[in-house]
Parts: C-alpha cells; sequence; structure tokens
C-alpha cells in the first residue's frame, strides 16, 4: 500500500527521499510527492503516475531543504490525482498517511460546519487540519501531533512535518506497520526496512499506538499511554535488503528464477543435514492441539490451502482454511487445543494480523511463517517461523509461495510425527522428497521457451480456466490468479471434479482449460474430468510428466513434460511453469508485470 519516507538529514533531503520511494514502489502507488522545510518555510511537490513524473517535476522545479516527508500513494478516498497526493497540508504541517481513518466523515464534517474548505477527497486531509487547529490553538508542534493522534480512530501510520522547525518529525503508527532509523547525525522514518537500507543500518519498529519524537540528535519513543520506552535497536544486514533485477527485465521474472536457490537455502534450515528428517529452527508443540485454523489473504491463502491437504493427510489433524479479512467478522468460536498458523509475505497484512490478534484474545496459539522476520505478524506470534525467501519486490507472488509451501510442508511433517500417525521410514521419505525440490524447480524453469511460446496463444484469449484435483486444486487456484493479476485476462481455477457442476458451461474451442495433472493417485480422475473438456472442443494444456503425457496427451492442444517426482512436492514444483505462463502472457499483453494496476504488495489496510 501506501509508502512513507522521512529524513532529517545534513544535505539536500529531496534527491534522497525520491530513491528511497523507489525502494517502496512495490508496495503500489499511483501517485507520489515530497515536502521539505527550508529556511523554515514548508515547500511541496507532487505528480500522478509512476515516480519518473515527480523526478521531472523536481528537475525543472526543484525543492530545497534538509529535513522532508515523501509518499507514494495508493488511492483509498478519492482517486489519482494531483490534488490528492500526498503530503497534505494545512496551516503550518504537512502530513504523510498509510491507512484509513475511519471517522474522517465526522472529522470533515465538523470542520466543514466551521467554514474550513477541504481541498481534497482524501481522509488524510482531515488529519492536516486536525493537526493545524491544535496549532492555531497555541499547542507546540508536538503536542499538536498528540492532540490530533488522540481524535482519530482507524488503522494508520503517519508522519508529521512542521513549518519553521528543520530539527524535527512525529511519526505515528497504529496498524499500519512504520520503522525509525538512527544515523549519524541524522535521523529517519519509513514504512520498512527496505526505504531506509540505503541510508541507515540501525532500525527500531514501532509498536502498536506507539509514537515517535525525531530531531536529528535522538529518537524518543513513546507507546499508547504516553509513557516513554525503548524499542529494540535492529542492526540490519543490508545485502539483506539488497532490490536490483540484476541481468532480468522484472523483478518477477528474476524472483521466478530464485526459486530453486532460495528453497535450497530455507530447506537448510528445517532439515536436517543428511536430508532425512525435518528440524524446525523454533520448536512447535502439535501434541497438545485439535485442530489447526490456518488464516492468510491471496497467495498466501492458497499455499494454506494445500497444507490443509498435508496437515489431515500426515497428522491427521483437522484444518479449517480461513480468508482474513472474513476471520474475525464471523467471530469463530475457539479454545485452547486450536492452533493458528498465520502465513504472510510482509508480516504485516491487516487483516491476518487483526485474525492473530482475535486468536491471541480467545486462547489459541499462534505460529506465524512469514519472510519479513522483524515483521509485526512476527513479533506478536508466540512462534515465528521463516520462510528466508529474500525480498520479493514483484506485487504478484512467486518465491514467497514456493517458500512458504517448504516451511507448511516441514510443519505437517513434524505434526505427523509428534503424534505419532508417521513413522521414522515416512518421514524420510517425506523429507527426501522435500529436499529434491529445488532441483525438481530448476528443471520446470527450463521449460521457459515451450511456454513463452504456448504464451503466444494465450495472450488473445479472453477467458482462461485451470482444473485440478487434490493439492493440485490449490495450484489452479494460484495459475488462475497469476494469469488474471498480471495479464488482466479473466482466469478461474476449479477443482476438476467439480466441473460437471456449472464451469463446464463455459467450456468452448476459445476458451483455453490449463490441466495441472501428475502422475498421483487422483491422475485417472483428472483425465476423466479432462476428456469431458475435449470432448465439448475444448482446448486443453495438459501439463503433466512424461508418463502423464503418453497415457493422456494424445487429442490435446499442448502438452508441458514436467519431471517426475513424488506427489508430496507436486504443489511447489508445478508452481513454476504455473508462474511462468501469467508471466509471458503478461509481457505479450504489455501490462505492468512488477506493478500491476490497481494492485499493492503489502496490503496493510481491511
Amino acid at each position: 500500500m501506501c509508502g512513507i519516507v522521512a529524513i532529517l538529514g545534513q544535505h539536500e533531503v529531496a534527491p534522497l527521499i525520491l530513491e528511497s520511494l523507489k525502494r517502496l514502489e512495490y508496495r503500489g502507488y499511483d501517485s507520489a510527492g515530497i515536502a521539505t522545510v527550508d529556511d523554515g518555510r514548508l515547500g511541496r511537490r507532487r505528480a500522478v503516475g509512476k515516480l519518473i513524473a515527480l523526478s521531472d517535476l523536481l528537475v525543472h522545479d526543484p525543492i530545497r531543504g534538509h529535513a522532508g516527508i515523501g509518499h507514494t500513494r495508493w488511492a483509498t478516498h478519492g482517486g489519482p490525482s494531483e490534488r490528492n497526493a500526498h503530503p497534505h497540508m494545512a496551516g503550518g504541517v504537512a502530513v504523510v498517511h498509510n491507512g484509513i481513518i475511519e471517522n474522517f466523515r465526522a472529522l470533515r464534517t465538523e470542520f466543514e460546519a466551521d467554514g474550513i474548505v477541504f481541498e481534497t477527497e482524501t481522509d488524510t486531509e482531515a488529519v492536516a487540519q486536525l493537526c493545524a487547529r491544535e496549532l492555531a490553538r497555541g499547542l507546540p508542534p508536538v503536542e499538536a501531533a498528540r492532540a490530533t493522534l488522540r481524535r482519530l480512530e482507524g488503522a494508520f501510520a503517519l508522519c508529521f512535518l512542521f513549518e519553521g522547525e528543520d530539527n524535527l518529525l512525529v511519526a505515528a503508527r497504529r496498524g499500519s506497520p512504520l520503522a525509525v532509523g538512527y544515523g549519524d547525525g541524522e535521523t529517519f522514518v519509513g514504512s520498512d526496512a527496505l526505504a531506509l537500507a540505503p541510508l541507515t543500518n540501525r532500525i527500531a519498529y514501532l509498536e502498536e499506538g506507539d509514537h515517535a519524537v525525531l530531531t536529528r540528535e535522538q529518537i524518543e519513543i513513546f507507546d499508547a499511554d504516553g509513557a516513554p520506552v525503548t524499542r529494540t535497536l535492529h542492526t540490519v544486514a543490508l545485502e539483506n535488503f539488497q532490490a536490483e533485477k540484476g541481468l532480468y527485465k522484472h523483478f518477477m521474472a528474476k524472483e521466478i528464477h530464485e526459486q530453486p536457490g532460495v528453497l535450497a537455502d530455507a530447506l537448510a534450515r528445517y532439515l536436517t543435514p543428511d536430508r532425512a528428517a525435518v528440524r524446525l529452527p523454533v520448536p512447535v508443540d502439535f501434541t497438545s492441539a485439535s485442530r489447526i485454523v490456518l488464516v492468510a489473504c491471496g497467495t498466501a491463502h492458497y499455499a494454506c490451502h494445500v497444507a490443509k491437504y498435508w496437515f489431515e493427510r500426515f497428522a491427521r489433524l483437522p484444518v479449517e482454511i480461513e480468508v482474513a479479512s472474513e476471520f474475525r467478522y464471523r467471530e469463530p468460536p475457539l479454545d485452547a487445543g486450536t492452533l493458528g498458523i498465520f502465513v504472510s509475505q510482509s508480516g504485516e497484512t491487516a487483516d491476518t494480523l487483526a485474525a492473530l490478534r482475535y486468536v491471541k484474545a480467545t486462547g489459541g496459539r499462534t505460529v506465524a511463517v512469514v519472510n519479513v522476520e522483524t515483521s509485526t505478524i512476527a513479533r506478536e506470534s508466540e512462534v515465528a517461523l521463516p520462510i528466508l525467501a529474500g525480498p520479493e519486490i514483484g506485487v504478484a507472488s512467486t518465491k514467497a509461495f514456493t517458500c512458504q509451501l517448504a516451511v507448511l510442508a516441514a510443519l505437517a511433517i513434524t505434526a505427523g510425527r509428534q503424534r505419532g500417525t508417521l513413522d521414522a521410514a515416512e518421514e524420510t521419505r517425506l523429507s527426501t522428497a522435500l529436499a529434491t525440490a529445488p532441483g525438481l524447480l530448476s528443471r520446470a524453469l527450463a521449460l521457459e521457451p515451450e511456454i513463452a511460446e504456448i504464451a503466444r496463444d494465450l495472450s488473445r484469449a479472453s477467458d482462461v480456466l485451470f482444473l485440478g484435483r487434490g493439492s493440485m486444486y490449490p495450484l489452479a487456484l494460484e495459475g488462475a490468479l497469476k494469469l488474471k493479476e498480471i495479464s488482466y485476462i479473466h482466469a478461474e481455477g476449479y477443482a476438476a471434479g467439480e466441473l460437471k457442476h456449472g464451469p463446464i458451461a463455459l467450456v468452448d474451442d476459445a476458451v483455453p482449460v490449463i490441466v495441472l495433472a501428475p502422475t498421483d493417485p487422483l491422475f485417472d480422475k483428472t483425465v476423466s474430468n479432462m476428456q469431458e473438456v475435449m470432448a465439448r472442443d475444448g482446448k486443453v494444456l495438459l501439463l503433466s510428466d512424461a508418463a502423464g503425457i503418453s497415457w493422456a496427451g494424445e487429442g490435446t492442444w499442448r502438452t508441458l513434460a514436467l519431471p517426475t517426482l513424488d506427489p508430496f512436492v507436486a504443489p511447489i514444483v508445478y508452481a513454476a511453469p504455473a508462474q511462468l505462463i501469467a508471466y509471458h502472457t503478461a509481457i505479450l499483453k504489455g501490462t505492468d508485470v512488477d506493478q500491476p494496476r490497481n494492485l499493492a504488495k503489502s496490503v496493510t489496510v481491511e
């Protein structure tokens, strides 16, 4: 979602803020802006579109100052426009904001009754107007910001910059993530560590309800009750925050091809050196669990869907999969036997975080599966397990998905061993199969030239169906999601056995049907469903291994031969061709692969 950067520096900050905002582009945005204090006066530049538009504006109309705030906006209230772009200014304050001010309409009505005319359609302007009114009443800047925060309802991260104050920032976090950085005679604020990586490697994360008062000399942090607190200072390795495309045209392509390497690194943390057993980096107790609740959004939700098959099969534990945005509003009954597993790439997904807090409040135990080990979800869970995928910049998740699957697979094996439903021999078989996944992924990625050719026809389709059974059903859902989110082609995933219950009505010779069918125990049934499609002139692309294609490939439109594998790891390996199909189709459609329209990488608002 929106990105925030703020600097109290020793040099001109506008170029530094712009470079840091570039590192937040992956979050998704439609406009950007910068405000600075120079010689006591606030100045501001804003532009609609990509950061290059703001960069061009700053070349022709520079902005000076050693103190400043910057923002990339993902529109929530009010469409993308220069008028609605941040920072927002009123009186002697400039504000940047990530999140949603839920009571902004009431605040706006209050101000309009006093004759205040709002310039924008945004919820954020109410924050600026509130703070400006407190300043006009004589409160000093820090107290004005505090008085403003007390009036706000919702989830937000905020940063305030004041006229006449070139050595002061006030930052606040309620719901949306925010970090502060420590430099040598400089201090910083950022939505995440990635934004601050070029500026400092010493970072502290604000906790829920915190606000911080920054000068160049110090950072004071106060908790939700206003009491001074100390937050853990993290020294981050800058190599953990590299965000370069290297030889690839897009981050998504780079991240797809990184999967064998990052998956191998992750498995090195979760398997014993001989690859014969699972060894979690931190212990998780499954013996007292009566059920598992898997909670996530988007691609992470489909990883949970795969994991449901694994946990129920290997650990004989009942599993519920929950869409995080719906979970807590149902108010499901939970107890101490409930083990909640929360999966999030960023570790900051607002709905998943809210679900985590609900489970904790009702007495359940919590485990986080995250890519960012210092994230809020990781910090608030009893146990946090890293997926070790490295920074994922492309909005469409790729390597995080396969690493999530690997960690969830390790958890399922662990649960089976603890509960006595898996013996040592079966653990060794599954662990050994898991260890083969990186090499199998490499072989799957070698099919890219064939996939690029297939994408030529897919790019001309208006609708595409994905079919799978068992653990391939969630892969069908994920494949469809990938295709629709970056190519903008309508795509749907279905359990192949459900075809006759409605979706088969969509089948004709203009609708490609992508069938995911490794030679597993459900292969014959999947092929029967595929034959039903072909009998109605359906255009079938069959993804299987050599044996499966030999048995069922005749009469299909195209086939793609993946390596022979243990069905246990098929969801991990078959993810790669699904990702490449989406990627190459999107390239031919001419869409923005890394930053598809209307989407954001980290959804930090409900």
